[in-house]
């Protein structure tokens, strides 16, 4: 069942997206060759504890496994759900996903970002806004009436002309009082398919692109993903809420283009 949330509640998936986008920024700020996955892991719990939220990914249960982490950091090949940790070490023309989750007052915030470390070639930076700009097309398709269809396609059809791969194993989803709620958001569809958007939904929509084949190998640790032929992984996901008025984007950091949504940095309610 999707459930729909009301205006109250929807105030509080912003206030902690909000906290989310904050993560984002300090480690923006931040990140530097040298730097270890857990040093990012460390910053980002303390300032979700600041906030008086706590950490939506430690502690989460698929099956048998068991999320150790706050973060999910995900280097080149990895496309997501890497386990930080003391001995990996950020490299100087590097690419990497942050992806992050933070629970207030009983509603989750969840977004993704992927940086540069350092200098990267301007193949890895290609990848990178063409990703980003991907996102900024499903979520202009997030209106209700449309179809999950339509957001599918808008990731799908804006990557295609640079022969990208869409990753296809994982998906987008709902998001609310639980990480993962219905439906499932798939990065590649066929246009005016699937369920009618109605307003107050809330999605997290999350495009994962690489740059060979869309084909992905789970390693034996259980979470970490990585791509088949071993080539960069771009990812980036915004938890946005369907209205009347059009998407609001829950996780907003600031720095969005212009477009047909409401950037959840102020007070909706």
């Amino acid at each position: 069942m999707i459930v729909r949330k009301s205006k109250v509640e929807i105030e509080k998936m912003r206030l902690a997206g909000q906290v989310v986008a904050d993560v984002h920024k300090e480690l923006r700020d931040k990140i530097r060759p040298g730097m270890t996955t857990f040093d990012l892991d460390r910053m980002a719990e303390e300032r979700i504890r600041k906030a008086g939220a706590t950490p939506t990914f430690k502690g989460y249960q698929v099956g048998p496994e068991v999320f150790p982490a706050t973060l999910c950091v995900s280097i080149n090949e990895e496309v997501v759900h890497g386990i930080p940790n003391r001995e990996r070490v950020l490299e100087e023309g590097s690419i990497i996903s942050i992806d992050c989750g933070a629970t207030l007052d009983g509603y989750v915030g969840d977004s993704a970002i992927t940086l540069a470390i350092g200098r990267v070639s301007e193949e890895l930076e290609l990848l990178m806004e063409r990703t980003r700009g991907s996102l900024y097309a499903a979520i202009a398709q997030s209106m209700p009436g449309n179809r999950i269809g339509d957001i599918s396609y808008a990731v799908e059809s804006f990557v295609r002309p640079f022969e990208y791969g869409v990753v296809e194993d994982y998906c987008g989803h709902g998001v609310g009082r639980r990480l993962h709620e219905e439906p499932q958001i798939p990065n590649i569809g066929v246009p005016n398919t699937g369920r009618r958007l109605k307003s107050g939904w809330c999605l997290a929509i999350e495009p994962m692109i690489n740059l060979g084949t869309h084909e992905t190998i789970l390693l034996e640790d259980g979470w970490t993903v990585i791509t088949a032929d071993r080539k960069a992984s771009s990812h980036f996901e915004h938890s946005i809420a369907v209205t009347d008025d059009g998407p609001i984007i829950l996780t907003s950091r600031g720095d969005d283009p212009p477009g047909p949504w409401t950037l959840g940095t102020s007070p909706m309610v």
